[in-house]
């Protein structure tokens, strides 16, 4: 009997199942049609933006981002958080079919005389096999089929989310390693001019010692070299600093790295990225399309608070063999079924059911501010980094400029003291300016390398490759 009631119980199920929530729309993007700073090269269509492996040249950096990939904590916290939530959708999943369990059970009970039939008090018992269902309701009015598909939304935002959390990752090794790439470049900068201001401070020492130099210029030139010293020492701490950074977020011991100063210059840098129009963020910024499934999973949620105002219906069935005795079990005669389906309608809950419907539109506004928040901060930061590449490349240049007038402007101070013309003062002076344009230069090219990869990660480049 049972095996006629299982087909009949999943052929409702099938037919069950009718959505009570609302249809979806997306909403309208609140961005401009068009970025700030952008030229009409910068504005044309943008078919994909690359994977990281083809935008970061450098062999050295295209490493690190392999093992950051693979061994980073956070990442794999994302990637574990994504598999629950992918355990969780196929347990509401579940819940829309009926479940079959084999049960066996063994009653024994004692009668009391005065409920006896035959007025005596007696001991019986009672044996049983067979298959049961538990109570599976039929979804008429689709509340589990919401909840399904609020599930499904709540794994596919989580799986975006581990998305933007690759993008994120793959920028902050690339910003980190351009950082200790920097440092190094200003650590020998600073090196190189202690070098020269201990040799400075030795020709003034000797002078003074001849007697023919001053004792302000010699400790004016000790102090240049003291200063320069203590910046050297200062730059070879956050050089260390900045290589414990880069272990935490690759996650493993740091390889010897030569991190060459060569990128500073251009060299194996990123590649200039179109920019494309404002509204393909919405399908290349994975926490854009997580802001869309959380939305989309409030709109499913509607439809369960819906449901919850229409009646339940529940069956529980069983079907198999009972008997008084264990040895007749199985014997002819013994099946035993039954078919007990329930409906329940709700009729007072003290505006409990409303109050949850509430909610849940509530919820639904929320999610649609917070879908919009997420379309405007990828447009501040695409408009951000536009800003950046208007005007980087002519700010190094300025900066360079800087630089070769400072070593001349060194040069030529130099000439006079040696000379006996000048005093040292002038020779520290441009000493410090050209110090000072080096490592402004060397600052002006790192924010270059740190835009580029704002921009990439910004247009939602990066984790494709490791799908």
């Amino acid at each position: 009997m049972f095996k006629a009631i299982y087909p009949a119980v999943l052929g409702l199920s099938l037919l069950a199942g009718c959505s009570m929530a609302p249809e979806y729309q997306r909403p309208e993007s609140p961005a401009a049609s068009s970025y700030p700073y952008a030229s009409n090269d910068n504005n044309a269509a943008l078919d994909a933006v690359p994977q990281w492996r083809a935008y970061y040249a450098n062999s050295e950096l295209q490493h690190l981002i392999e093992l950051a990939l693979e061994n980073n904590r956070d990442l794999r916290i994302s990637e574990l958080t994504t598999e629950r939530i992918r355990a969780y959708y196929r347990i509401q999943s579940a819940a829309l079919l009926p479940s079959l369990n084999a049960s066996a059970s063994d009653t024994r009970q004692r009668t009391p005389a005065d409920l006896s039939y035959s007025g005596e008090s007696g001991i019986s018992d009672s044996y049983a096999v067979g298959l049961q269902m538990p109570a599976y309701e039929l979804d008429f009015f689709g509340r589990i089929l919401s909840l399904k598909d609020q599930a499904l939304q709540q794994y596919l935002a989580t799986e975006e989310a581990q998305h933007s959390a690759e993008i994120a990752l793959v920028a902050a090794v690339a910003n980190q390693y351009h950082q200790l790439v920097a440092l190094k470049e200003q650590a020998k900068l600073a090196s190189e001019a202690k070098v020269t201001a201990k040799r400075a401070y030795a020709i003034n020492q000797d002078s003074f010692d001849a007697g023919v130099g001053s004792e302000l210029d010699l400790r004016t030139a000790e102090a240049q070299y003291q200063s320069y010293r203590a910046s050297e020492l200062a730059y070879i701490d956050q050089v260390r600093q900045a290589q414990n950074a880069l272990a935490l977020l690759i996650g493993t011991d740091l390889p010897e790295l030569a991190a060459d100063s060569s990128l500073l210059n251009g060299e194996h840098a990123p590649i200039d990225l179109p920019v494309g129009l404002p509204s393909e963020l919405l399908t290349q910024r994975p926490d854009i399309r997580a802001a869309e499934h959380t939305l989309e999973g409030a709109h499913a949620n509607i439809g369960a608070a819906r449901a919850a105002f229409f009646p339940s219906v529940q069956l529980t069935a069983f079907g198999g063999t009972a008997s008084a005795e264990l040895s007749d079990l199985f014997k002819s005669g013994s099946a035993q079924w039954s078919f007990s389906p329930q409906i329940s309608l709700p009729i007072f809950s003290a505006g409990r059911n409303q109050a949850n419907l509430d909610v849940a539109w509530i919820q639904q506004r929320i999610e649609i501010a917070n879908y919009e928040k997420a379309i405007q901060t990828a447009f501040r930061e695409v408009a951000d980094a536009l800003a950046v590449r208007r005007t980087i490349d002519q700010r190094i240049e300025a900066q360079a400029e800087r630089v070769k007038a400072a070593q001349r402007r060194s040069s030529l101070s130099q000439q006079r003291f040696d000379a006996g013309v000048d005093s040292y003062l002038p020779v520290l002076l441009a000493q410090q300016e050209l110090f000072s344009a080096q490592k402004d230069l060397v600052q002006a090219q790192l924010t270059k390398l740190n835009n580029q990869s704002a921009l990439f990660a910004a247009l939602g480049g990066g984790w494709q490759s490791n799908d």
